[in-house]
């Protein structure tokens, strides 16, 4: 598993309701949840490793340290981005940022941990059936 101290990786999200806060009740004031950005700031990082990982490996989610800086309305675009800022073993820290077509709306850091998915499933129905 080589990967790179700096590699970077971005995606884009359009703000549609599918993604967006609806329990203040008022149209004009749904914005793209925190959990959804959060989720995608996640996946920004897990695209970014997935390709440079060997068959039958991807990574999960270990640790996220995110402030939400900004709403971002319905209907404008968010960019994620993320870069490699430490490798150590299976444990690969990012840091993460994200912004709309006005303003920084994110920035953190997340922690990923590269699995054989295998064996990975493997503990996981060992915990789910007791064993």
């Amino acid at each position: 598993m080589a990967i790179p101290l700096g590699k970077t990786h971005e995606r884009k999200l359009l703000v549609t309701g599918e993604v967006a806060i609806d329990f203040m009740e008022a149209e004009h004031a749904r914005v793209l949840a925190t959990p959804w950005m959060i989720w995608h700031l996640e996946f920004t990082c897990r695209d970014l490793i997935k390709p440079l990982l060997d068959e039958g490996f991807d990574s999960v989610g270990t640790e996220v340290n995110v402030k939400h800086l900004a709403a971002t309305p319905l209907g404008m675009t968010a960019t994620f981005r993320a870069e490699v800022i430490h490798v150590d073993g299976n444990r690969v820290k990012f840091r993460v940022e994200a912004w709309d077509e006005r303003d920084k709306i994110a920035e953190g850091t997340h922690e990923r941990y590269v699995v054989n998915i295998a064996k990975f499933a493997t503990r996981v129905q060992a915990k789910a059936t007791g064993q």
